[in-house]
């Protein structure tokens, strides 16, 4: 997979958990992958709850999917960050 042109779905604290869900069904209907970032307890917590929405979603479409974590080092102003990187893909 070439990852430098995957879009990343960026989740913050304040993030609908539906909106997040959607997008990641969406995506993955489209490219048979995603990639769910979050930074912060908060913002992970955001990113798990839309996961396991948007598994409910895939399932009705007949997609098994997991969801395999993972830490990433991003810049943000200058600054490197420590994020956790969620990558969707069928099982």
């Amino acid at each position: 997979m070439d990852t430098d042109n995957v879009e990343i779905i960026k989740v913050s604290a304040t993030s609908r958990t539906s909106a997040v869900a959607g997008a990641i069904a969406g995506i993955f209907r489209e490219q048979k992958f995603a990639n769910v970032q979050a930074i912060g307890a908060s913002a992970v917590n955001q990113a798990v709850k839309a996961m396991a929405l948007a598994r409910d979603y895939l399932a009705e479409d007949g997609y098994d999917v997991i969801s395999i974590p993972e830490f990433v080092d991003v810049e943000i102003d200058g600054n490197i960050r420590t994020a956790i990187r969620i990558n969707v893909e069928e099982r």
